[in-house]
């Protein structure tokens, strides 16, 4: 009998990759504040960049798999497997993705800008307000784990804008620096 990626087994192999990366991506950073570059300001936005990139990547994919999941019938394999993806999606991705980028960003505000610019403060507030989304895709993914959803697919669609939108005006703000 193969084993499936929803087993138990894959999960934890899952698990160790990302923990593996993630302890990876904090011995580079450790390193780079160790080594003191000339150029630690572009390796730290580098990192940060990858990591909103990451982040975003979790934030766009997530209230797909709520849109799919919502067809599927509660207890039904389907049902599961989307729990399963949800949860790891969740993880050991979009977790550690998020704090990496609040670290670092708030990192280079500080040493930067020193948090100076009404721009920045707009940028934050935005961040803010995509971390809030975090928050309730996070817990949709609570909800759906009990089978206890109730929204419907046409609303989880709607929701699947709230970070593109929320990532036009934080990339404005942060090129463009209107103000």
């Amino acid at each position: 009998m193969t084993e499936r990626q929803t087993d138990i087994r894959p999960g934890k192999k899952a698990r160790a990759r990302a923990f593996i990366a993630i302890g990876l991506f904090v011995a580079l950073l450790a390193g780079l504040f160790i080594w003191q570059p000339d150029n630690l300001y572009l390796w730290i936005k580098a990192l940060h960049i990858i990591a909103v990139m990451s982040w975003m990547a979790a934030l766009l994919y997530m209230p797909r798999l709520f849109i799919y999941h919502t067809d599927a019938a509660p207890g039904s394999q389907q049902s599961e497997t989307f729990k399963m993806m949800e949860e790891r999606l969740l993880k050991v991705i979009m977790n550690p993705a998020m704090m990496i980028t609040w670290v670092l960003g708030l990192y280079l505000a500080w040493s930067v800008y020193g948090f100076q610019g009404g721009w920045l403060h707009a940028k934050l507030l935005l961040v803010v307000l995509l971390t809030g989304v975090h928050v309730m895709f996070s817990r949709a993914v609570r909800t759906f784990a009990r089978d206890e959803n109730t929204r419907s697919a046409r609303y989880w669609r709607l929701m699947n804008e709230a970070p593109t939108l929320l990532m036009i005006l934080i990339v404005i703000m942060a090129v463009v620096k209107p103000f």
